[in-house]
């Protein structure tokens, strides 16, 4: 099974000012997480967004000029760039940092749904935490944060959900294989919103639709994410083995709350991949799939279609339908998590044309929709009031005294995969299959030992020469749990690489 992860940029306000500096907010936030003071172990060396997976380099990023912008707003500031960046390594091997003007969280690499769902959700408890820390040293509760993505005043964020793909897998077959299925996903894994948005405007009132991610799509294919923002992100960051390996980096995707909806996403999306490696997707590519992802987004009723390349046209369920059968003729049987996903996936697209209602508390635009319609027949209300933006944020808010989803949840209105159990182990324990799980480890046992970090390597102190784990090539969950072993029973960091190199040279 593949490795697959994803990272969330929260939506952070505070109700006690008119306006709101969001790189101190972000930062300040992150920061009320520590008990400690601030130090920095995040490597940025690792990290190259110009790489493109088309096969070339670009020489500048949309996002490079605005960041050179902020760089000179930022000048005044009695920071620097990286205690700005706050970049935290939790003992549960998740990263949470500010990503300059949000606070993000991103899950340790996960191999199961069940860990992506508690540690999402652990994501959910750790920032809402830390604005509870923050909230009592200003005196009250002014700090609020959103697992959404959008402002309403034409501003953007992400939940980018990431996976492990092979190398070997020509680019254009991802390309024709993925954006069918990533146009029309959003009737499983749309989190619903009120109003049209455009960028950097505000929001037309008097409908509702299926994604918040759709308004701002801009372009079929783009190595850029905060600017001419792509349907499917040409990024190539592999953060493993780039000979052997890519990371598919999608930024299409709505920050979702229900849990059905993330395992839904995640999971249909890892078939998908699957088919794409075996040369079994369908053959769907549209015309014009920018607009289709508008199209399809702004039509509730799901009657909507697009053109397809042959002349032809189709909806979003019927698209979904294609490849969910595609799946069950090539897939069924794979294993338990697999089959798991099929069916679930057959019996929401037959209750998206059969009878919705049954899907409230699971997938997310449903949901809003059902809690909106009751709200605007009790208060006599249509789509085009203001109030109703502000019960979509509302929707979204991770304090569990305000978050309208969240009160669904706990009245048990709401499907879950995990438990309180499974999320409050996630807060300190990550997966015990992948390295992010083994990132952790090393964080809770010999954090004063590490002098940086990235996403395939750790550097420990001691000695002249660098001490490095490396876990680029480190996959295969019964080598993450013999070098876990290591590192939990060895009195020091550098005993526990000593004994995991000799493994290796011994092939024991």
């Amino acid at each position: 099974m593949r490795l697959f992860g994803i990272e969330t940029e929260y939506g952070i306000t505070r109700d006690d000012l008119e306006e709101v500096d969001p790189v101190v907010e972000s930062m300040e936030l992150v920061r009320a997480h520590l008990t400690a003071s601030f130090e920095r172990r995040w490597d940025y060396a690792g990290e190259d967004p110009h790489e493109d997976a088309r096969g070339f380099r670009v020489s500048g990023l949309a996002q490079d000029k605005e960041e050179d912008e902020f760089a000179k707003l930022d000048a005044h500031r009695p920071f620097s760039f990286h205690e700005m960046k706050s970049d935290l390594v939790l003992p549960n091997g998740a990263r949470f940092y500010n990503d300059h003007t949000h606070p993000e969280y991103s899950t340790p690499e996960c191999r199961r749904l069940k860990d992506l769902l508690a540690q999402d959700r652990a994501g959910e408890r750790i920032v809402q935490r830390a604005a509870d820390r923050r909230n009592r040293s200003l005196g009250g509760e002014y700090v609020q944060l959103y697992k959404n993505n959008t402002d309403f005043h034409g501003h953007s964020y992400g939940c980018h959900d990431n996976y492990l793909a092979l190398r070997s897998i020509p680019f254009p077959q991802l390309r024709a294989g993925l954006l069918p299925f990533l146009v029309s996903r959003q009737v499983i894994a749309g989190a619903g919103k009120v109003g049209i948005e455009a960028q950097e405007s505000g929001v037309v009132p008097g409908q509702f639709q299926l994604s918040q991610r759709a308004d701002f799509m801009e372009t079929d294919l783009s190595v850029d994410t905060m600017h001419n923002r792509p349907i499917l992100n040409t990024r190539d960051e592999p953060h493993a083995d780039p000979k052997k390996y890519r990371r598919l980096h999608l930024i299409i995707g709505d920050a979702n709350m229900c849990e059905y909806a993330t395992a839904l996403k995640v999971g249909t999306t890892q078939l998908v991949l699957d088919l794409i490696e075996r040369g079994a997707a369908p053959s769907l590519e549209l015309e014009q799939p920018v607009t289709a992802v508008k199209q399809l987004s702004r039509d509730i009723d799901l009657k909507a279609a697009v053109r397809r390349q042959n002349g032809q046209t189709i909806t979003a369920l019927d698209i979904q339908e294609e490849y969910y059968r595609a799946a069950e003729r090539t897939l069924a049987g794979l294993d338990e998590e697999s089959d798991w996903v099929l069916n679930e996936w057959g019996e929401t697209l037959r209750l998206l044309a059969q009878d919705r209602q049954r899907l409230v508390g699971k997938l997310d635009w449903v949901t809003k929709l059902w809690l909106l319609e009751t709200f605007m027949r009790e208060e006599r209300i249509g789509w085009d009031d203001p109030w109703l933006a502000s019960l979509d944020l509302a929707y979204h808010n991770v304090d569990p005294a305000r978050g309208l989803y969240l009160g669904l949840e706990a009245d048990g209105k709401a499907w879950r995969m995990t438990t309180e159990a499974d999320v409050e182990r996630a807060l300190s324990v990550g997966p015990s299959d992948t390295r992010g799980g083994l990132r952790g480890l090393c964080i809770r046992r010999f954090s004063e030992h590490i002098r940086s970090m990235q996403w395939e390597r750790i550097q420990f102190t001691g000695g002249l020469m660098p001490r490095i784990l490396e876990m680029g090539d480190l996959f295969e969950p019964a080598d993450v749990r013999a070098c876990a072993e290591r590192f939990e029973t060895a009195d020091s960091p550098l005993d526990a690489l000593k004994a995991w190199n000799d493994r290796k040279d011994t092939g024991s």
